[in-house]
């Protein structure tokens, strides 16, 4: 029943959280004793702020007050960002993954770790050793975000950002939209 649930109030939900600036990332709708418990996850491009968390929340809130014969009985309300935990599963992930250093476990071969950049339509650009691959999103098992310490190297950015000016004006003389650039092997 909860997973039905959570289909109905999604496209509610998507709308509230996307009227105040963010991206539905999940919702989940659990059953909690006599209550329900909406979890909804919320990200951005820019990130989410404390105080617009709190927003996004009483827009949800609203939203869910006005629908509140789906839920048929009180429930209580989660709403939260995507933790460094999270895995990157979609273009959107990847995109805002850009200039983090990411550990990859693909379908085939050996993990890997390397810094993202351009994120495309259906493979992200990675520096790995020194050297830019391409990484199709299907061929990736599990990819999350590495907690870092320091700052990048200036050199590996410089070079991310060279590349994605290359893929950029490579798509442009093609006269497609951003393609990826040219194909190279995932590392294995």
């Amino acid at each position: 029943m909860p997973n039905d649930l959570a289909k109905r109030l999604e496209p509610i939900v998507a709308d509230a959280v996307s009227g105040v600036g963010f991206d539905l990332d999940a919702l989940e709708v659990q059953q909690a004793g006599r209550k329900k418990l909406v979890k909804v996850t919320i990200d951005s491009d820019d990130g989410v702020e404390v105080d617009k968390l709190a927003h996004a929340n009483r827009a949800v809130s609203a939203a869910l007050d006005d629908h509140d014969h789906l839920i048929a009985g009180s429930y209580d309300l989660e709403v939260t960002s995507p933790g460094l935990s999270r895995p990157l599963t979609t273009q959107r992930h990847w995109r805002r993954a850009r200039f983090r250093l990411v550990r990859i476990t693909p379908k085939d071969g050996k993990e890997y770790v390397g810094r993202v950049g351009h994120a495309g339509e259906t493979r992200a650009r990675v520096l790995v050793d020194s050297r830019i691959v391409d990484v199709s999103y299907q061929s990736v098992a599990k990819a999350v975000v590495e907690i870092e310490f320091k700052q990048p190297r200036t050199e590996e950015l410089k070079q991310l950002e060279a590349d994605e000016a290359d893929v950029i004006e490579a798509a442009k003389t093609a006269g497609q939209g951003h393609t990826g650039g040219k194909k190279k092997e995932d590392p294995k």
